[in-house]
């Protein structure tokens, strides 16, 4: 089991270099996340943008371009489009979002012609270092979808199981968190946490446990779940948050990286091919564990889905 991102690092040395295509590449954070996990034999890159601005930001962060090829885009929108087509065309092995904002990046990346739709849902993973826990947390969906119904709320859970499977939880344990731990009519949230809970208990969702509705503190916390006496075998021990939407799973993850200054990485799942997709504002060494998680992702194949009743007349 892979507690903390530093032992994502550790998980894939000496896995095959790999090529990640950086959509608007002239961001000081990636060209320093790519120098730095270059240095350690994990990536190399193709460059997608206004090539000037490109060179201007290299030689500002001391990136040095040598063998490095610049794929010359001065639209900020068609160069999304432009790297995800590297990707699409097996020139490169990872998308990397770069100086661009989310939704013009994911417009590239759901490209009918030239992105990397799979015909499954996509969604955002944040893992988030919390090794005082003994573990790695995953919060998802806080930057992709943003009000999912209940079906697409299962699709999220397989798509971090997927990668919680690549971090050597066999079984992870996934808590659909709401504002409160019991059901309430007038929270829609805590019907369909319930629902997806009870799926679980019938092995709709393979490899893993679901319950809910949690309240974050009994999904995190042992003593807290035991305090509120909540009897659950995810309860205080979750490896995965499935947050009600957007909101909720951005604020929670942008507070971990800027009340407890900890570390973070981030990562879109159900894609061709591992999609790195950071904040613009995140660190440089974020941006570094985000690409070591997409190298991992990309040693592995999917084999789990979710099983969905069907209606026979």
């Amino acid at each position: 089991m892979i507690r903390s991102l530093d032992e994502v690092l550790a998980a894939i040395k000496g896995e095959q270099m790999r090529r990640v295509a950086v959509a608007v590449a002239d961001d000081e954070g990636v060209l320093a996340a790519i120098q730095d996990a270059r240095e350690r034999g994990i990536t190399d890159a193709i460059l997608v943008g206004h090539e000037m601005n490109v060179r201007a930001t290299a030689e500002k962060v001391g990136f040095d371009l040598t063998g490095t090829a610049i794929v010359h885009e001065p639209s900020a929108t068609r160069a999304c489009v432009r790297a995800a087509s590297l990707v699409r065309e097996n020139q490169a092995d990872i998308l990397m979002k770069g100086h661009v904002h989310t939704d013009d990046f994911l417009r590239g990346v759901l490209d009918k012609e030239q992105g990397l739709r799979t015909g499954s849902i996509m969604s955002h993973v944040w893992l988030l270092d919390t090794r005082h826990l003994g573990r790695i947390t995953m919060v998802t969906d806080g930057a992709m979808n943003i009000a999912p119904d209940l079906l697409t709320k299962g699709a999220i859970i397989m798509n971090a199981v997927y990668l919680a499977h690549h971090l050597q939880i066999d079984c992870p344990r996934v808590g659909v968190v709401t504002a409160v731990e019991l059901v309430n009519p007038a929270m829609p949230s805590t019907l369909e946490a319930a629902a997806l809970a009870m799926m679980s208990r019938r092995g709709q969702f393979p490899r893993c446990i679901v319950d809910g509705p949690l309240a974050l503190d009994n999904a995190l916390s042992v003593v807290a779940a035991k305090h509120k006496g909540i009897e659950s075998e995810v309860a205080g021990y979750c490896d995965i948050l499935l947050v009600p939407n957007i909101e909720a799973g951005n604020m929670l993850a942008k507070s971990f990286t800027y009340l407890a200054r900890s570390l973070s990485a981030g990562v879109l799942v159900g894609a061709a091919a591992p999609v790195v997709l950071t904040s613009r504002a995140d660190s440089a060494e974020s941006k570094m564990y985000s690409l070591a998680t997409a190298v991992l992702m990309a040693t592995m194949r999917r084999d789990s889905r979710m099983k969905i009743g069907k209606v026979h007349f």
